[in-house]
């Protein structure tokens, strides 16, 4: 009986660490360590758009919507989306946010809405997902509330517009 195969020993390879940091340098995808990161204020602010039919904008706006208050509805849902971020994306860390604030702007000429979050916290760990997710959550619940009279409603545009804190420093979308 012959004796089982030993396990490649990878610790000789030398292979170049990936630019991607959720990455080890195996390839293979972990958690990052933030522990030796500062404890700094950290801000991220993310937007992106919905369009809709016009008529469906009109019932945004004059609060005709069979399903009650959209933006109203929908500031709540991209709150909790940012609080709840860590559950929605595996590798990202849990953050005791200190504050998420999240605009919704009407714009007719689009025809649609748009949709500002920025996320803040004291941490070791950039809020950029949360500001992303709240934007997302945001706009998934105006189409969940106004889907009956348009399922054509487009989300668009989802993007990180700046983000301060933390060793990188400053950051701003042109």
């Amino acid at each position: 009986m012959s004796s089982p195969a030993s396990p490649p020993d990878f610790t000789s390879v030398s292979t170049p660490a990936s630019p991607l940091t959720h990455f080890d340098s195996q390839g293979q995808a972990h958690m990052v360590d933030v522990a030796a990161k500062a404890v700094t204020h950290r801000v991220a602010t993310a937007t992106g758009c919905i369009r809709m039919l016009p008529a469906t904008l009109a019932l945004i706006t004059q609060g005709s919507a069979k399903k009650g208050d959209v933006l109203g509805i929908a500031r709540i849902a991209a709150i909790q989306g940012a609080k709840r971020t860590a559950d929605l994306i595996p590798l990202c860390h849990p953050l005791p946010l200190t504050r998420v604030a999240v605009e919704f702007e009407i714009d007719t000429a689009l025809p649609g809405v748009t949709c500002t979050a920025t996320a803040e916290t004291l941490g070791q760990t950039g809020v950029e997902m949360e500001a992303l997710t709240a934007v997302q959550v945001g706009l998934l619940t105006i189409y969940d509330m106004c889907k009956a009279a348009d399922r054509g409603m487009v989300m668009d545009g989802v993007r990180l517009l700046e983000k301060r804190g933390g060793k990188s420093g400053h950051w701003q979308a042109e």
